[in-house]
């Protein structure tokens, strides 16, 4: 089994970046919305804040109680995209389950969604209209095409259809006319299903829930999830199980994750002003 090195690609795509950034005419800024003080909401801002100070990208956080109301925060938020200081803006989640998360995503107006999870950035992406991709979505498709894996003309399953990679990575599939079955979470039989795939993209953050007996032997496995199992962060494929039959794998960590990041702040360049 080969492992797909997101780590090795996201630094070259920095150093990239780097060089895009020194040409601006101002230093391009990220804003980030934050609602309470999760520590692993933190150190995925950390995260993203050492990416972007190895690309001498400003990021500034707005941070709010995690009490805030929907109509509070949309009323801050509506106060960060007016203030014109931020290149882009995106919405650190999860967010707590009282608020109306969709309805927090659509004030972010398209030419400042780094992220393309506004309802109009999703439906421009969709339309292809969008000059950015889904950052989940263009981290895959970074990492497919690093190493030449024709996916156009593969099966691809994808575990979940949540906002961050089920639905981006399905959209972005079906743009590219490639073969691609969706498992949502009350599908029966996914075991089956999976072993059908070529491809088996997951992200659903079930801790080692893809096994080796569920794939066929030459599957290509993208780990997009990622939760915490007896103090680690782990990812949806079960590493041990899968190596004797997987030809590829994308781990976590070390992945799609570490091009995730690259990929945001790609899109926070292209969204910049001349």
């Amino acid at each position: 089994m080969k492992v797909l090195d997101g780590k090795k690609i996201a630094e070259r795509l920095l150093a990239e970046l780097a060089q895009k950034a020194a040409g601006a005419s101002k230093r391009p800024r990220l804003g980030v919305v934050v609602v309470g003080d999760d520590p692993v909401i933190r150190s995925f801002i950390a995260q993203k804040k050492k990416a972007a100070d190895a690309v001498d990208i400003d990021v500034r956080t707005y941070p709010s109680p995690a009490d805030i109301t929907t109509n509070e925060l949309r009323r801050r938020l509506s106060e960060i995209v007016h203030e014109g200081k931020n290149t882009g803006i995106i919405i650190q989640l999860p967010l707590p389950p009282h608020i109306n998360v969709q309805y927090i995503l659509n004030a972010i107006p398209p030419e400042q969604d780094a992220d393309v999870l506004s309802a109009r950035a999703v439906g421009d992406f969709a339309t292809g209209k969008s000059p950015i991709m889904p950052p989940v979505a263009g981290a895959i498709q970074t990492l497919l095409d690093e190493y030449e894996i024709q996916y156009r003309n593969l099966h691809t399953v994808v575990l979940g259809a949540g906002r961050l990679v089920g639905r981006p990575v399905a959209l972005w599939l079906m743009q590219e006319r490639a073969p691609v079955t969706v498992i949502g979470e009350r599908a029966e039989d996914r075991a089956a299903i999976i072993r059908t795939a070529d491809i088996v993209i997951s992200g659903i953050g079930r801790p080692r829930f893809v096994t080796g007996d569920m794939i066929k032997d030459g599957a290509i496995l993208i780990d997009a999830g990622s939760s915490e199992s007896e103090g680690e962060v782990v990812g949806d494929m079960d590493e041990s199980s899968v190596a004797s039959k997987a030809a590829f794998l994308a781990p976590v960590p070390g992945g799609v994750g570490p091009l995730t990041v690259a990929i945001l702040l790609k899109n926070l360049l292209t969204l910049a002003k001349p």
